[in-house]
């Protein structure tokens, strides 16, 4: 670091596999790896780390030895769309009228619980589901308050936290659902939350950055993104509205340090070339944001990632 150089956020970026869908999973991580990122969201999925598929222990063991090979830390995410049925989008959920559809959505979970503690995961992702047809709010939060005790006390019994994330369109949908679960729940230790800077700029009243400061306590894992008002649409680094500087200066003033992990889960026929123009986008808005903090000024207006277009989907 140069006399004039401001000190780097302490900040660590990965990318999730949902964008790297049309690679195996070794494929993935060592192109995560060779492009400097520090981690992974791994979502587990048919292609990636299937989690109904015999053997699964054996190949965790796998994953794992690949990850430290590589020096990659991990999240492991729930997101996959089609893991339990063919024929429903995220079905069943833990919403779902049927109570052995939800006892299915449990039992991933808690899979899900068990793999991120055999790969030294800093956290497991989770969501809520949509509210079923004929089904009342109060009723869905009834059930989803009932299927996440099991799923808590593995976790809390493996010592990985579980981390929530708001959807738009869920049950759960906004940080205020977020808190309303957690004190329904009675604040259990092991539930945390995931933020996704993009859902903030979508539907939030906060701006994204206040958003950050906000839910400190709680932050077991970031998504980020850019995203525009009102619009739930994943977007390259450059195609939506999102100032990033500020936000990451507010992530890494909160003291969070697991991973920041980007997520375009609908980018996946494109995913290498996703992957290598995200990390500088964020290297450089996480340099911009420590000279903001310190005053000093090393990067060019134009180096600027608000006013360039690289990692955009036009690189």
């Amino acid at each position: 670091m140069t006399p004039h150089e401001p000190p780097a956020l302490p900040l660590r970026f990965g990318y999730g596999t949902n964008g790297l869908a049309d690679l195996r999973l070794d494929d993935a991580l060592g192109l995560l790896a060779d492009l400097g990122y520090d981690g992974v969201g791994l979502t587990l999925d048919h292609m990636h780390l299937d989690p109904l598929a015999p053997g699964l222990a054996a190949r965790t063991r796998h994953v794992a030895r690949r990850l430290d090979a590589l020096g990659l830390g991990v999240t492991v995410e729930t997101g996959a769309r089609y893991v339990l049925d063919p024929r429903r989008k995220h079905g069943p959920s833990l919403l779902d009228p049927d109570p052995g559809d939800r006892a299915r959505r449990v039992d991933l979970l808690v899979r899900a619980v068990q793999v991120a503690a055999d790969l030294g995961a800093h956290a497991v992702h989770c969501f809520s589901g949509t509210v079923p047809d004929h089904t009342d709010e109060d009723t869905a939060w009834k059930r989803l308050t009932v299927a996440f005790a099991p799923v808590l006390d593995a976790a809390s019994s493996a010592g990985v936290p579980l981390a929530v994330e708001p959807e738009p369109g869920h049950l759960l949908a906004t940080l205020a659902d977020f808190h309303h679960l957690r004190r329904a729940l009675g604040d259990p230790e092991p539930l945390g939350l995931t933020l996704d800077i993009g859902h903030c700029q979508c539907l939030e009243p906060l701006a994204p950055a206040d958003c950050v400061r906000e839910t400190a306590p709680w932050l077991r894992h970031v998504q980020i993104e850019d995203m525009r008002r009102g619009v739930h649409e994943h977007l390259p680094f450059g195609d939506g509205e999102i100032d990033f500087p500020p936000v990451l200066a507010a992530l890494a003033a909160t003291g969070y340090r697991g991973l920041t992990v980007v997520e375009l889960p609908r980018h996946s026929h494109a995913g290498p070339r996703f992957a290598a123009h995200s990390l500088p986008y964020l290297h450089r808005a996480a340099r911009l944001a420590a000279e903001r903090t310190t005053g000093t000024s090393t990067v060019p207006s134009h180096g600027d990632p608000s006013a360039t277009p690289e990692g955009s989907s036009t690189p």
